[in-house]
């Protein structure tokens, strides 16, 4: 498939502005844990206010949301494409590109100059600017764009393919974008109806409740916008580069419709503390929130199978001898696979998470950002890392100027976040609040401050990895071209139980899919707003961090 050059260097950028964001968020997240740790001071002070959570929003804003939207849409055009065999529209293509740039530099100049230190949950009463909130919503704006980009691709595909199936790869660029569609619903109405016009000050009060509601209509299915993309890479890229084929096809359809079900309509599950809204349907979003782990065990089972399946055929014998000779020494293999072992763990803490009774115990604490890291700072940062690698040599013909360090970087990050998350486990175990510096505090016990020492070294550990990667990645940007890269090759692996003419035709209607999705929403979160409308209430003014009352030095 011959890719034009100007969706090459458009796609070129959507990676660069992503992995500088993430190199400035990485930064940030280094500074923030030594901080924790006591062993670093912002601003030689022991509580700098403004230098901590500026840089926390910073590190929140910049790693979810700019980094892995840009780099998310550039990915899904060139899978689109490849796919479809089907141009996109070059028009929309750069004006989404330029409307989330522009968004971006509005949130970057908001945070930068401290008028929007409001963390990446943005929950008011902490006030942005309101071009904090404008730039925002112009990055969401940006990203529909790219949708209905794709969509009117697709559209044209299916009237010149009548009675053919959709091919896999783009079932899951389907459910990615069918996800954030509906998931930023949610937090485009908080925006524009309730943040905008108070930090104009149109409106005098806002409701803190409703707000954080509307938010995690849109924060926990974020999740699976980060996860799916490296869902898609693991499913129909990775097997081919260990040298075998995805065990079944018509599995991988199956997961991938069935986040497009349970993804958006479980946010609840992280209110569980919150009051006004009754346990009935938090305990309904748990129930929700468990179903959303179903898609995950069957990629579980059906990854492992592809996974022997190439290790056979690469002459593995016996129950286990099939792990030994897999291309553990390949840099994409390394690539996938290290962040799918992470994920591993992280699926395992996010059921403690859902879990009512237990979350009790984690609940906003360092035991959270230890569960995230191994999603979304390793799940999908790493595949996206790795994704940038093979883009850049098939899209411009480079391969990486090192093979060998872009092989050492993803098990040393592998190393530092299973590092980093335990000893952030073990303080939130201890009750240990997230986000806060409380490196320094004099009620921590010695055995706490032990553990954040520990996170400390994972995350140095991380960091020095995201270096390795930044060199190795910005000396491959500047070679030379070492092979034709006039025809794309994505290596969509090919299936092993493949999709026949028993498939229901049903697993194919994306419109089914997506309206049985909105019903689902409808359903579980009617109630929850009717519970935050009928027992909560809007509160006037603002809070600011900043205020002399609350800078301790």
């Amino acid at each position: 498939m011959r890719i034009e050059r100007y969706l090459r260097n458009v796609t070129f950028w959507h990676m660069m502005v992503g992995i500088l964001s993430l190199s400035v968020g990485v930064t940030y997240g280094l500074l923030q844990v030594l901080a924790r740790a006591g062993v670093y001071k912002y601003g030689g002070f022991v509580y700098d206010t403004k230098a901590y959570y500026q840089g926390l929003t910073l590190h929140g804003v910049l790693n979810a949301i700019v980094f892995t939207t840009f780099f998310i849409v550039g990915f899904l055009y060139i899978v689109t494409e490849v796919s479809l065999k089907k141009k996109l529209n070059r028009g929309l293509v750069y004006l989404s590109f330029f409307t989330m740039l522009i968004g971006t530099l509005l949130a970057a100049w908001a945070i930068l100059t401290n008028n929007a230190t409001v963390l990446y949950t943005f929950y008011p009463p902490l006030k942005a600017h309101p071009l904090f909130y404008i730039g925002a919503t112009l990055l969401i704006v940006g990203s529909w764009i790219a949708i209905l980009n794709t969509v009117i691709t697709h559209l044209k595909w299916r009237k010149e393919n009548p009675g053919r199936l959709t091919p896999p790869p783009m079932v899951a660029v389907h459910a990615v974008y069918a996800v954030w569609f509906l998931a930023t619903i949610g937090v485009a109405v908080e925006v524009l109806f309730f943040l905008i016009p108070w930090s104009l000050g149109l409106v005098k009060s806002i409701n803190p409740e409703l707000a954080r509601t509307l938010f995690w209509w849109f924060g926990h299915p974020l999740v699976y916008f980060w996860l799916l993309p490296a869902y898609l890479a693991w499913y129909f890229i990775m097997p081919r580069v260990a040298g075998g084929k995805l065990y079944s096809e018509p599995m991988a359809r199956l997961v991938f419709i069935m986040f497009i079900l349970f993804s958006v309509p479980v946010g609840t599950h992280h209110q569980f503390s919150d009051p006004g809204i009754s346990n009935t349907w938090k305990a309904v979003q748990a129930f929700l929130t468990f179903m959303v782990a179903v898609p995950s065990l069957l990629t579980a089972f059906n990854l492992a199978a592809s996974l022997e399946y190439a290790g056979r055929v690469r002459g593995g014998n016996g129950l286990f001898g099939w792990i030994k000779t897999l291309p553990w020494g390949d840099y994409r293999f390394a690539g996938f696979i290290a962040p799918m072992i992470a994920f591993i763990f992280g699926g395992i803490s996010g059921i403690v998470n859902a879990s009512y009774n237990v979350n009790q115990v984690v609940h906003n604490t360092s035991w959270i950002p230890g569960h995230f890291h191994l999603t979304v700072g390793t799940a999908s940062a790493m595949t996206f890392l790795t994704l940038s690698y093979i883009l850049l040599e098939k899209l411009f013909g480079k391969k990486p100027w090192s093979k060998g360090i872009a092989t050492l970087h993803s098990y040393l990050w592998l190393a530092g976040v299973l590092i980093f998350s335990w000893g952030m486990m073990q303080v939130g175990r201890a009750g240990i609040p997230r986000r806060t510096h409380l490196g320094l505090s004099p009620y921590i016990g010695a055995e706490e401050k032990v553990f954040m020492i520990v996170s400390a070294v994972g995350g140095t550990v991380m960091f020095i990895a995201f270096l390795l990667f930044f060199v190795n990645f910005f000396i491959t940007v500047f070679k030379r071209p070492e092979v034709d890269s006039e025809e794309v090759d994505l290596e969509f692996a090919e299936a092993y139980h493949k999709e026949d003419g028993n498939l229901p035709k049903v697993l194919d209607n994306f419109k089914f899919w997506i309206a049985l999705a909105v019903i689902l929403i409808i359903v579980s979160y009617a109630p929850v707003f009717f519970d935050v409308f009928r027992a909560t209430y809007g509160v006037p003014g603002a809070y600011s961090p900043f205020s002399p009352s609350n800078l301790i030095r």
